[in-house]
């Protein structure tokens, strides 16, 4: 059983901004056993993944229960018990796929700012209709916050805060997306088993935006947002400007904390597992960043994480799924 807290599958991604795109091509963008039905080298946007999610499941007839909000996970005699707001469920195995980014992070300053100015964070950001006319900050030096202060640019005075510059890589190389590039000297591979992956996991990457091409678009970068008193806000440099909204690219912070099972948490409530699995068996996690790869947290390269935890619950699917011989590496 696959449960689903959304009124629909692909809800999450329905409900991003308008004109969010993946930065994967359609042909790195694909779950196993279907391809994503878009042409090579284009770049799925947000509502063409969540029919791809819709129709992967009807094609595969996957058991979906909608409006299923897990509120607890709970363990008891051996089984897991899964509290949902309609009922529960009790099982041998669990895997959390949710993700590590549930609870949308808005800093402090947030509260200091004017009633007068809008602020909203990037998980409720649909399109530049939702601000007013005026000089519009987005706060984040992410992915996010890259492309939601260029698509305002063309409107609106935008200024970007940047906290810590994020090195950038560009979409397309020598006429090849980057992906192809990635995959090719095999990075996608590269695990957290090795120094490389471990160190590479400490950096996020942007991957197609830069500063160079915010400021061609008119944006005006800043440094890191040291507080917001009114209407003004005040950065790392001692420069200031006054502004008429805020988008909050902050990102997202994870909240497990309807997990009550002694041993899956760390400090700071971290998840602590090897490639997905933690010390308590039968409990699994699925598309956590950097969970083992790079591509632990993208749609097409989680095939790999998934087969693994597939042939923890059932060794029999290890052998078909070729993730056989893994054992050495799992203690």
């Amino acid at each position: 059983m696959i449960l689903d807290a959304g009124p629909e599958i692909g809800h999450v991604w329905r409900s991003r901004w308008d004109s969010l795109t993946l930065f994967t091509p359609a042909q790195y963008s694909s779950l196993p056993g279907m391809a994503f039905p878009s042409p090579k080298d284009t770049y799925p946007a947000k509502d063409d993944v969540a029919s791809y999610l819709q129709a992967y499941a009807t094609a595969f007839d996957l058991p979906v229960q909608l409006n299923a909000r897990v509120t607890s996970l709970t363990a008891h005699d051996g089984e897991y018990l899964v509290a949902t707001d309609d009922g529960g469920f009790t099982a041998r195995h669990v895997v959390v796929a949710t993700g590590p980014f549930q609870v949308p992070f808005v800093p402090p300053a947030a509260d200091d700012v004017d009633e007068g100015v809008t602020q909203i964070h990037s998980a409720h950001y649909r399109g530049p209709a939702q601000l007013p006319d005026g000089h519009v900050l987005v706060v984040g030096g992410g992915n996010s916050g890259f492309q939601i202060a260029e698509e305002l640019a063309a409107t609106r005075k935008v200024d970007l805060a940047v906290g810590k510059r994020v090195p950038s890589l560009p979409q397309r190389l020598l006429g090849k997306d980057l992906f192809w590039w990635l995959s090719g000297v095999g990075f996608m591979k590269v695990s957290t088993d090795s120094r490389l992956g471990r160190k590479l996991a400490e950096r996020d990457v942007l991957i197609g935006s830069s500063a160079r091409g915010l400021r061609r678009s008119g944006v005006t970068l800043r440094k890191r947002l040291t507080s917001a008193v009114g209407r003004r806000a005040v950065f790392e440099d001692g420069s200031e400007q006054d502004v008429d909204a805020i988008v909050w690219a902050t990102g997202f912070r994870p909240d497990f904390s309807w997990i009550d099972v002694p041993g899956v948490k760390g400090a700071s409530e971290r998840i602590v597992h090897r490639r997905g699995v933690t010390d308590v068996p039968g409990l699994f996690f699925v598309g956590l960043t950097w969970q083992h790869t790079r591509g632990s947290a993208l749609i097409g390269f989680v095939n790999d994480d998934a087969a693994f935890i597939a042939g923890r619950i059932d060794p029999h699917l290890e052998k078909h799924a070729g993730v056989g011989g893994m054992d050495s590496e799992h203690t």
